[in-house]
């Protein structure tokens, strides 16, 4: 069409951002032609009143920085960090933490919101800037919906404890229940059994109890679902949907409870934790400084580690959030201001946790590391116990598993919030088992999505463009230091946390349970279908190009010669950066 209209004389293309309606997202087109020139193309849509329709925008600023740091901040902020701090030097690990944390989590942090900000849309659609990386887009997609999956059994399980936390005696508290074996023990670490075979109330009840484990041979056999976590999958799913229906609007305000609930009870633990006999041990545990685990290589690894996933960089919420926000926002600021609450967070859960790990090993006489771990065991069988040996444990447990859900729900929202905006913005747009799915979908897709995003971004000739786009919205560029670190400190440093990765992966397991080989190959292919998106949406993208492109075989298009390439893909006027094309 535009063809033919250049026939008629000079032609000129308005690109309009508009309203989100009903979920759904807008981009209207306008062709002017010169006066006299011929027919003008259709109007930009309006809205079902006639008049011109606007993108929706947060409510209020609080509302954008909570929902950021109620993502930002999960479960992992509690179950994770404080035992990788513990395991890997205590306050030592702060230094390779803070120094990942500032030359790729913030940097990445910052250019994610400012990339959805300036062209207010989803992770799919502001692909606009560079046609070929659209796939990126699609990869953020499957991402997120894998994630959300797993993430909504966990948030059920939590739903599970807090009903069970109404009564009078906690069910994890002795052994005389009908899923309990003849291994339960009150106190594992005391009893006379073997080592291999010992297990506390708390440890059965979650393993038998709640998973039934005992009745599943492993993944080949799961057994029927149980209709007590079903119906907890489906009220968290129920709560999710009513957080959603209508957008922002709807997600901003539940933040207000869900990203702040969890301040207000992690700060009521501690408050009970310092109190308890032995919680200084802990927390000294904790914080003690052994500076000579800083030689050891792995401790840098799982710090850099925990920084790509603890920020949340990579699964597209942050560019969805922030495409929302108004295009003057200081996105400089909040970027600044999110990350480091999230690190704080994290530091501060340390406290609350092993305050009462410290408390455990003072009340059972064993060593710090026998109760100590991370993940679900922590938050679903060490706390509970904790928990079951205090007066009134009943309304304590109720407490801690309301910041578990609210923790979870709030990260479940914001995932679902980015993949609605992708999805609808992708569709609208036409004319441009758990351990395993977290093992092999979480942490390999999301480091291949980031990578992609600092190429994509600033991957071309003239990346000035991109800093005349942030300082059109915040008002100054942004300094040496933040370019140096998206041109070069931050590439290389994804690029290394991809290869490392994949040097040091591990198949994924349950205690002494190992999956068997198809399962693994099912987790791959997990990973595969979201990681393929980018290179099979260039490769169409090449091969839907007019011309000599169609021709060239693609067995031999090079690394550099695809990115030569790339720049063909790109509009008349796209340099590169975060300019909108």
């Amino acid at each position: 069409m535009i063809a033919s209209l250049a026939l008629h004389g000079p032609v000129q293309v308005e690109l309009i951002l508009v309203k989100e309606q009903n979920g759904v997202q807008f981009t209207a087109s306008t062709l002017v032609v010169a006066a006299g020139a011929g027919p003008v193309a259709a109007p930009p849509q309006t809205d079902p009143s006639g008049g011109p329709v606007e993108r929706e925008t947060w409510g209020k600023k609080i509302d954008f920085l909570l929902s950021v740091i109620g993502f930002a901040v999960d479960l992992a902020n509690v179950w994770r960090f404080p035992y990788l701090c513990y395991k890997n030097g205590g306050g030592a690990f702060l230094v390779p933490y803070m120094f990942f944390m500032v030359i790729a989590g913030m940097p990445l942090f910052y250019m994610e919101l400012a990339l959805g900000q300036y062209n207010r849309e989803g992770a799919a659609g502001v692909w606009k800037i560079c046609p070929i990386f659209k796939g990126v887009g699609y990869t953020v997609i499957l991402i997120s919906l894998y994630v959300g999956f797993y993430y909504n059994v966990i948030i059920s399980w939590a739903l599970f404890y807090l009903f069970s936390s109404f009564t009078s005696e906690l069910p994890w508290v002795h052994c005389n229940n009908t899923w309990n074996s003849p291994n339960c023990s009150d106190w594992a670490h005391n009893s006379s059994i073997n080592d291999s075979h010992k297990a506390t109330p708390a440890q059965e009840y979650f393993e038998r109890g709640v998973l039934h484990i005992q009745d599943s041979g492993g993944i080949d056999d799961l057994g029927k679902p149980r209709w007590q976590l079903t119906s907890c999958l489906a009220v968290v799913i129920v709560l999710l949907y009513f957080s959603l229906w209508k957008g922002v609007k709807t997600s901003g305000k539940v933040v207000w409870i869900t990203a702040t609930m969890p301040y207000l009870v992690l700060t009521v633990l501690l408050i009970r934790g310092v109190t308890l006999p032995g919680a200084m041990d802990g927390i000294r545990a904790y914080l003690s400084v052994d500076f000579l685990r800083l030689c050891d290589a792995q401790v840098w690894i799982e710090a850099a580690t925990q920084i790509c996933f603890s920020l949340g960089v990579g699964f597209g919420v942050l560019i969805a959030f922030s495409s929302y926000n108004k295009f003057s926002n200081n996105c400089y600021r909040d970027a600044i201001i999110t990350s480091s609450i999230n690190s704080l967070t994290s530091f501060f859960s340390g406290f609350v946790v092993f305050s009462f790990l410290g408390y455990m090993s003072h009340k059972h006489n064993v060593p710090l590391d026998k109760v100590a771990r991370d993940g679900a065991g922590l938050v679903f069988v060490i706390y509970p116990e904790a928990i079951a040996t205090l007066p009134g444990s009943s309304v304590w447990a109720v407490i801690f598993f309301i910041m578990l859900l609210t923790l979870g729900i709030d990260s479940a929202v914001s995932v679902y919030t980015q993949t609605r905006t992708c999805t609808y913005a992708a569709t609208h747009t036409t004319t441009q088992p758990h351990n395993l799915k977290g093992c092999f979908v979480a942490i390999l897709g999301t480091l291949i999505v980031e990578v992609n995003e600092v190429k994509g971004v600033f991957g071309g000739v003239d990346i000035e463009h991109g800093f005349d786009d942030i300082e059109e919205m915040i008002g100054h560029r942004p300094g040496l230091y933040w370019r140096l670190c998206w041109k070069f400190v931050s590439p290389c440093f994804l690029l290394f946390m991809v290869v490392v990765s994949f040097a040091t992966f591990n198949p994924p397991s349950y205690g002494s349970y190992t999956f068997p080989t198809w399962a693994n190959m099912v987790g791959w292919c997990l990973a595969i279908s979201s990681m393929s998106m980018v290179p099979l949406y260039a490769i169409y993208k090449l091969c839907s190009l007019p011309g000599k492109f169609c021709d060239v075989s693609l067995s031999t298009i090079g690394v550099n010669t695809f990115y030569s390439l790339l720049l063909t893909v790109l509009p008349k006027n796209a340099d590169s950066g975060i300019h909108p094309k």
